[in-house]
């Protein structure tokens, strides 16, 4: 009788809690691993919904608190993404799924909650940053540390435009690590490389700035917590400099994560989903912005503008014009980066250069927008075609390596790599996870899989390590050789070109101020970053994307905030 009453005070406490705030946990698939929820609910209503544990990097956090605030509010798993962290956002919704389910919910769908709007009114600023990616978050905390007062306002809900979706590294010559680890290396020999790899159409005197300033910045970056402890090569680079987070994680992310709590640390005015419609000028002088914020226009009164906006790289319309046999072409780009800024820096004066000059990226997932880092290549991946046969120097400079890949049969090829690459590169982990590489124990169950040749896929790979024991590739004069390929299982990602970076932009000089059509300065306005061109020529070479944004940012920071000081 006790039991049987003790199991029904049990049952009761179970439904009392399952009515009255009951909580159920899920999982679901982020970009970079598990994400576990928590939803409190009573009857078949979402009371809350709680991000319990996750592996995504910071930058997500506003995307996680905006689809579960959505979720709440309309009773619907099925809210849109944010813009930007679409895996983030689906993995929440996926791990929501589950919970319900669990907990045998049946939701009442309802209309969103409107939210109030906020009055906003204008505002006055010493130095403004357009952009919150890796340049704009450069220039914003290095005119702070200048003594300035900063707004930084960014046209989507999370901070890290393009600067995101960077995964190799960040290349510098003379960086305290590369001297610690005994790699011989120079300002002048970084020149020479980026300046044949951009096909000699580099403008000299940015090229010097960037090469001469990038060992610094690694410290810059490193003193403001950036994990920066690896070095290894890339493609068009004659050394190892090409300096990576712990583990060869993506370095975007990391430096987006460090550079974002660096400006809370300094107290920076972040202002997100707030986009520059205007740069306002007065006379020959820019004097600030014109912003819209949920419908809201308002002016930030500013004695500086930094413009870190990014390319055009996501804008179809915008390529095509440019160079229109990449019409239709994908996009490696993040969905922000669509060069409206370039059009208001060219409203208020400023000059275009290097338009035509769009980059294709080689690895990307075939028919997706994924990109496969270069440091895969770089640490000894080789490149196959359909007949399992390397055809082409896999750590050429991405045009050359993006035209022989269009030019085998499908217009694409297979990245194939062993365990040891997959165990020297932790960003391969995920490529894994979402499905991308295909695995077979041996080179011939991967062939199988691929559709490859057995005896040709096995063939190459012999050639290819004894390549590397000779220390010489005579077939396609491949210098960087790290490592035979022979650790089971064996991978392979099937991987076609896709627009990647756009080398023209707005044109400035070595202190990052806008230049008109006749080389004059526009008073108060500064570029950084893609949104510039001049830097890589006709080609950017793999990590020079990082540098370029970083001391950039650096010196746009840097030199509006002294504007702002004397004007």
């Amino acid at each position: 009788m006790k039991k049987r009453l003790i199991s029904m005070i049990s049952a009761l406490s179970l439904l009392f809690t399952a009515s009255y705030g009951a909580e159920v946990e899920g999982i679901g698939k982020g970009y970079k691993g598990d994400i576990k929820v928590g939803v409190t609910y009573e009857g078949n209503e979402i009371k809350e919904v709680k991000v319990l544990e996750h592996q995504e990097t910071n930058f997500t956090k506003r995307a996680m608190k905006e689809i579960t605030k959505n979720i709440v509010a309309t009773q619907n798993v099925d809210v849109d993404n944010v813009a930007g962290a679409t895996y983030t956002s689906e993995g929440i919704k996926e791990a929501v799924k589950s919970a319900i389910a669990t907990a045998g919910i049946v939701l009442n769908s309802k209309s969103a909650v409107k939210e109030e709007k906020v009055a906003l009114t204008d505002t006055t600023t010493d130095v403004v940053v357009v952009g919150g990616g890796g340049a704009g978050l450069t220039a914003a905390i290095s005119a702070k540390e200048k003594g300035v007062n900063v707004i930084l306002v960014e046209k989507m809900a999370m901070l890290g435009g393009n600067t995101n979706y960077a995964t190799a590294g960040i290349n510098a010559a003379n960086s305290k690590l590369q001297q610690k680890l005994g790699i011989e290396d120079s300002s002048e020999l970084f020149y020479q490389d980026t300046l044949k790899g951009g096909k000699n159409k580099n403008n000299p005197e940015l090229l010097k700035t960037m090469t001469d300033r990038s060992g610094d910045i690694i410290t810059w970056l490193v003193d403001r917590g950036a994990d920066l402890t690896e070095v290894t090569y890339t493609g068009g680079q004659s050394v190892k400099r090409i300096h990576r987070p712990t583990g060869g994680k993506a370095v975007g992310p990391m430096i987006v994560e460090t550079l974002g709590n660096v400006a809370e640390k300094e107290g920076i005015d972040i202002r997100l989903e707030s986009s520059v419609k205007e740069i306002l000028k007065d006379g020959d002088k820019v004097v600030g912005v014109k912003v819209e914020h949920k419908g809201e226009v308002y002016t930030i009164h500013a004695k500086a503008v930094v413009m870190a906006t990014g390319g055009f790289g996501a804008n179809s319309k915008m390529v095509a014009k440019y160079k229109p046999e990449l019409k239709d072409f994908g996009s490696t780009n993040s969905p922000a980066i669509t060069g409206e800024g370039i059009a208001m820096v060219e409203s208020v004066g400023g000059t275009l250069v290097d338009m035509t000059e769009i980059q294709t990226h080689p690895t990307v997932v075939h028919h997706n927008t994924a990109m496969i880092t270069e440091a895969v290549r770089g640490e000894g991946a080789i490149l196959v075609n359909r007949k399992g046969e390397r055809f082409i120097n896999e750590l050429e400079t991405r045009d050359v390596v993006s035209k022989a890949e269009l030019a085998q049969d499908g217009k694409s090829a297979f990245l194939v790599f062993d365990e040891s690459i997959r165990e020297k590169l932790g960003a391969i982990n995920n490529y894994i996870k979402k499905g991308y590489a295909i695995s077979g124990n041996s080179l011939d169950e991967l062939a199988e899989k691929i559709g490859v040749d057995k005896k040709n896929l096995n063939a190459t790979m012999n050639k290819y390590n004894e390549y590397v024991k000779a220390g010489k590739d005579t077939e396609f004069n491949k210098n960087i050789l790290p490592r035979e390929l022979g650790k089971a299982p064996f991978y392979a990602i099937e991987v076609s070109p896709a627009v990647h970076h756009t080398m023209g932009g707005v044109s400035i000089n070595s202190s990052a101020e806008v230049l008109t059509a006749d080389g004059k300065v526009i008073k108060g306005l500064y570029a950084a970053g893609e949104i510039t061109g001049g830097v890589h020529g006709a080609n950017r070479i793999g990590g020079n994307a990082m540098t370029d944004i970083t001391v950039f940012g650096n010196i746009a920071g840097n030199n509006a905030a002294e504007y702002s000081k004397n004007n």
